[in-house]
């Protein structure tokens, strides 16, 4: 794994405090102190100070700390996090580079959308162009998503039986139980806005083109480099890294990849990032190499009447009994994270009943303009990766604050339960997987007894 040497925008706040210390010990002697140093390291994963101090602070900033040493407890964190990611290396474990690239395509999309929408606006609260935030994101994507599979098979097969939540939640004293404030079971059926008749044509002939003066000689990588609006693949000539499987790129993108022959290049293909024309550049049994020009339609394009009329006409089904919402939910929803659940936000546990302050503000105020068990009419939103949608929202129950109860809080209990089996099954991986690696803590941590280091 590579060391990480140049600053990352989730430090910032760390190194304002950091450079404040710096700062202020001028005037103790001549010479500035070094203040950010190595503090410990997991074969060549390194720690650095700043690392224990922006977690400790983010901590601190939400009521989190815990313990007479809480930065011995972020060291814990921070070194478990980075033995995940070095035995992960050992074992094989992988992301690929197109999975990190959706995923922080999203989360940009969702900086966006935080942002009202405005590039530029993002920009300017960081300082940096896309690209360069981008690119600063790109290795802690990796990295996180690396540690987060690496967890997911220690806990994988990890289950809870009902006696044993039962015994879970009997271990809790009475007079420590949680207190729920309000909650409530909300859910949602999404439709994400397409691309309108005459502009879908429009982006099509676009294509059209690019293909028609590829197919006269021109280069298609300087085209992609030019036209396409994938970040991750335009800068490389639209080539996608390395080779990919079924089920590992979007469904109609790989359709076409399995039906070309190797150089040629396809007709546009829509699917849910945008329109592509693709090149067949190797295929090997089920594995091929592909590159594309992508074109992602402005929000001026899509159409959100014919979202609209289409969730009035789902919305009509179940008002009428011809459908249940949750059904609905699975069958008819874009949202793929509520889709599952029958369209129901989930808490962290994956219960539905959720606190009021987990929701989105929309969702809030949009509950005090409805009673419980109505159906809100659609309501234009955009979602956190920033597309266009329209949404129609379930008020099912309300419950008022309360003590945790086993039979009114099950999902809770059972997933907290859940949680913590999991969480002594990765403790445990920790003790068996400690001489599995280097592990280096410097002197000023020593008396944390960090794994027995």
């Amino acid at each position: 794994m590579k060391q990480k040497n140049r600053i990352h925008l989730k430090y910032i706040s760390s190194l304002l405090v950091l450079l404040f210390l710096v700062t202020s010990s001028f005037g103790q002697d001549s010479k500035p102190k070094v203040i950010d140093e190595i503090v410990a390291k997991v074969d060549d994963n390194i720690i650095l100070l700043s690392d224990i101090e922006y977690m400790y602070l983010d901590m601190a900033s939400r009521g989190a700390i815990r313990g007479p040493n809480p930065r011995c407890q972020v060291l814990q964190t921070l070194i478990t996090s980075k033995m995940l990611l070095a035995i992960a290396e050992v074992d094989s474990v992988e992301v690929l580079d197109i999975e990190v690239d959706m995923q922080l395509e999203r989360r940009m999309q969702y900086f966006i959308a935080q942002s009202g929408g405005s590039v530029d606006a993002l920009e300017e609260y960081y300082g940096k162009s896309l690209s360069d935030i981008r690119d600063e994101m790109r290795d802690d994507m990796h990295d996180q998503m690396v540690a987060q599979r690496m967890k997911d098979q220690i806990s994988d097969g990890v289950s809870i039986t009902p006696k044993e939540v039962k015994k879970f939640f009997a271990r809790i004293p009475k007079d420590s139980l949680p207190y729920f404030s309000e909650e409530v079971e909300v859910a949602q059926i999404v439709k994400i806005a397409k691309i309108g008749k005459t502009q879908k044509q429009e982006v099509e002939r676009k294509l059209f083109d690019i293909k028609r003066q590829i197919e006269a000689g021109a280069d298609f990588g300087k085209l992609a480099e030019k036209n396409s609006m994938d970040p991750g693949s335009a800068k490389t000539g639209g080539e996608l890294p390395g080779w990919y499987k079924r089920g590992e790129l979007a469904p109609e993108y790989e359709a076409v990849c399995f039906q070309m022959q190797v150089g040629e290049i396809s007709d546009p293909v829509e699917s849910d990032f945008g329109f592509h024309i693709i090149q067949l550049l190797e295929r090997r049994g089920n594995e091929f190499r592909s590159r594309h020009i992508l074109i992602i339609p402005s929000s001026s394009d899509l159409d959100i009447d014919l979202a609209t009329h289409e969730l009035d006409s789902i919305r009509a089904l179940i008002l009428d009994s011809t459908v249940v919402f949750e059904k609905a939910a699975k069958d008819f929803s874009d949202d793929k994270l509520s889709a599952p659940s029958g369209g129901f936000f989930l808490d962290n546990s994956g219960a539905k009943s959720i606190s009021v302050d987990q929701l989105e503000p929309t969702v809030f105020f949009m509950l005090d303009t409805m009673q419980v068990g109505s159906i809100s009419k659609p309501l234009s939103f955009r979602m956190q990766d920033g597309k266009e949608a329209v949404r129609i929202i379930y008020y099912k129950k309300r419950f008022a604050p309360h003590q945790a109860d086993l039979d009114v809080d099950w999902q809770k209990i059972q997933g907290a339960a859940l949680n913590e089996k999991k969480s002594k099954a990765e403790q445990q991986w920790v003790i068996d997987s400690v001489d599995r690696v280097y592990i280096y803590i410097d002197d000023q941590f020593k008396h944390c007894d960090i794994l027995g280091k």
